[in-house]
C-alpha cells in the first residue's frame, strides 16, 4: 500500500500548511484549482499532500489518505462488496489520474489511479 495523496480539508489551511512546512521541511505551492483550490507539497516518493478549504458548506474538516490502486473501478467494486458506500465515484482529474471515496466504519477512504 502506498498513500498517492494526502488529503487535509480545513478552514485553517494557511496555518496548516505553515505548521506541514516547518515540520517535515516541505513547501507548498499556490492553489491548484483541478484539486479544489488544495495548497500542495511533494513526498519524496512522488506522491503529495494537498490542503484546501471546505468546497461547500456542508463538507466538514477531514484527514483522507487515497490509495494508490492499480485499477480504480475494480477497487471501488471491492470497496463496496466489503460493506463499504462510495460517496464519490471514480472520476478523472485532467494531469493528476482518477480519484473515487468510499466510507467504511464511519471513515473517508480514498482510492488514486495515475
Amino acid at each position: 500500500m502506498q498513500v498517492h495523496y494526502l488529503e487535509i480539508v480545513t478552514a485553517e489551511v494557511d496555518s496548516v500548511c505553515a505548521a506541514c512546512a516547518k515540520v517535515h521541511g516541505v513547501s507548498f505551492g499556490k492553489p491548484e484549482p483541478g484539486l479544489g483550490n488544495a495548497r500542495t507539497a511533494k513526498f519524496a516518493n512522488g506522491g503529495m499532500i494537498g490542503v484546501r478549504a471546505p468546497m461547500a458548506e456542508t463538507e466538514t474538516p477531514v484527514v483522507r489518505p487515497y490509495l494508490l490502486v492499480d485499477d480504480i473501478e475494480a477497487a471501488a467494486a471491492a470497496a463496496v462488496e466489503a460493506g463499504g458506500e462510495i460517496a464519490y465515484p471514480p472520476f478523472e482529474i485532467p494531469g493528476h489520474g482518477m480519484f473515487s471515496i468510499y466510507i467504511l466504519g464511519g471513515i473517508q477512504h480514498g482510492l488514486w489511479q495515475v
